[in-house]
């Protein structure tokens, strides 16, 4: 934050200054007003060419002076402007959570000088003109120092500064004008993500929380105010694996779990982009406070075995780590105590393997184990049968039992309790999340369009909600078709 002037003194020093410098014939000159017209009855999110991310005052601020950053696309109202017209070409850029407009800070005319955000007096270092590109991008040059909105140091990180710098029409002085409505824009259908297996979704803080796998050596991630917006939410490399040779590549099927108070990333990835022997669960952990991290590599869980889709389960103040393995033709569903979130200690046990004519469809498969805890209650949902086939589909265990290690503590359910329908197929590998109030229960998984597409980069993310029988199990009902219209998480 930068600490404000009082209006009258900042109207009189603005005078004054313009005064001084034109007693000196030291006034920036004029940029020639663009011929680009906007329209000034819309609020657009701002992203940046270079970059992706988009146009922030920090923190969300509504005091004078708060700058103004680059970071991921959410659409919250602190990444909305619209462009109000001061004549002659000239706009204002106005911030839709706070009503102040951007302004070149303190009229210094300096490259690099401060972009914030201040109370619309009107001045030329608070008016715009708007540059449009051949290849529909646009450029912002302030009246006062006839200079370009400009990230500075062509930086990619989220909550870097943006500034203003010599007009050169880089790809960091151009932006795209992404038209946005009301909070409810558009409304919530799916899909939520093309190119969207596996996918975990988390609501943490005021934000979703988004990540899928990549097939390469990164893990990504995406958030946003509302689980709408994720459609639209840019990308971040929260890891990249890319030096690392023994878990360089094929990263797959990434979870984040908040525990003790600190959030944990769990990913698969191996030693190859095309051989899968050796895939094997990897657990960061987070030095920041959200699930963005940054984050610092821990560990490897199993390191002496092939492992994928790892998941953590916290029960009795105890700790476990669910994977899933080969165990002879089956792969199975497995489970360990752990000491920290990324030390197995002691034996490893089977708790589920495919058995019914359901799981076995293309291949026996149970894989993707995902915990769903209510009204005391611990039940996990597994995918079972190939990914190659429309009938991968979600199964579920209770625990019925007192020791989560015996197999016997553990009940399937005879059929599957999620499977395709309503032009979806392939429904599995999901995650749970609650509405921002909680008091309501989510489904996120993945699922393909057509029979005939598989375990590759046409499943889309997709959620719904979901509710609880009369005997208390979960009821996921059957997956909502493309485009119909679903109801905002409670809350929102």
């Amino acid at each position: 934050m930068i600490t404000s002037i009082p209006r009258r003194g900042r109207v009189m020093i603005a005078l004054a200054l313009t005064a001084a410098l034109a007693a000196f014939g030291l006034v920036a000159a004029s940029h020639a007003p663009a011929q680009a017209a906007v329209n000034t009855g819309q609020w657009y999110v701002i992203t940046s060419a270079h970059s992706g991310l988009a146009l922030d005052i920090q923190d969300a601020s509504t005091e004078p002076g708060a700058i103004l950053t680059q970071w991921n696309r959410t659409d919250a109202q602190n990444q909305q402007f619209r462009f109000l017209d001061s004549g002659s070409g000239y706009y204002r850029i106005q911030v839709r959570h706070s009503g102040m407009v951007l302004d070149v800070w303190e009229w210094n005319a300096d490259d690099g000088a401060t972009i914030a955000q201040y109370t619309d007096l009107g001045g030329t270092n608070q008016q715009w003109t708007v540059e449009e590109h051949t290849d529909g991008t646009y450029s912002f040059i302030n009246r006062f120092s006839g200079k370009a909105l400009d990230l500075w140091e062509w930086s990619t990180t989220a909550g870097s500064r943006v500034s203003q710098y010599t007009y050169s029409g880089a790809a960091v002085q151009k932006w795209r004008l992404n038209a946005v409505g009301d909070a409810d824009q558009s409304g919530l259908a799916n899909p939520i993500r093309d190119n969207g297996a596996d996918p975990w979704l988390e609501y943490w803080d005021g934000y979703y929380y988004l990540s899928t796998t990549t097939w390469d050596s990164t893990v990504i991630m995406r958030r946003a105010t509302t689980l709408a917006g994720l459609k639209t939410a840019s990308d971040t490399v929260v890891w990249n694996d890319s030096g690392a040779s023994n878990r360089c590549c094929s990263h797959w099927a990434p979870e984040f779990h908040r525990i003790d108070g600190t959030w944990y990333l769990m990913y698969t990835s191996g030693n190859s982009q095309t051989n899968f022997d050796g895939q094997k669960l990897h657990v960061l952990r987070s030095t920041g406070s959200t699930p963005m991290g940054p984050y610092e590599f821990m560990g490897t869980p199993l390191p002496n075995q092939w492992n994928i889709d790892g998941t953590y389960l916290e029960l009795n103040g105890r700790l476990y780590l669910m994977w899933s393995e080969w165990v002879g033709p089956d792969q199975s569903i497995r489970i360990a105590e752990m000491s920290n979130p990324w030390t197995v200690t002691g034996s490893h046990y089977t708790i589920s393997r495919p058995t019914y004519s359901w799981e076995t469809v293309g291949s026996r498969v149970n894989e993707a184990p995902a915990v769903l805890q209510h009204d005391g209650r611990t039940f996990v949902t597994f995918s079972a049968s190939s990914c190659n086939t429309p009938d991968y589909k979600l199964g579920l265990l209770e625990l019925t039992g007192s020791n989560p290690l015996s197999a016997s503590s553990w009940t399937k359910t005879s059929t599957p309790v999620f499977q395709q329908g309503n032009g979806v197929y392939g429904t599995g590998h999901n995650g749970f999340f609650t509405s921002p109030d909680g008091t309501e229960h989510w489904l996120v998984y993945h699922g393909n369009t057509s029979p005939s597409q598989g375990c590759g980069s046409t499943r889309q993310t997709r959620v719904q909600p979901f509710t609880f029988n009369s005997d208390g199990t979960p009821n996921f009902g059957s997956p909502v078709a493309n485009g119909v219209t679903i109801p905002a998480p409670s809350g929102e």
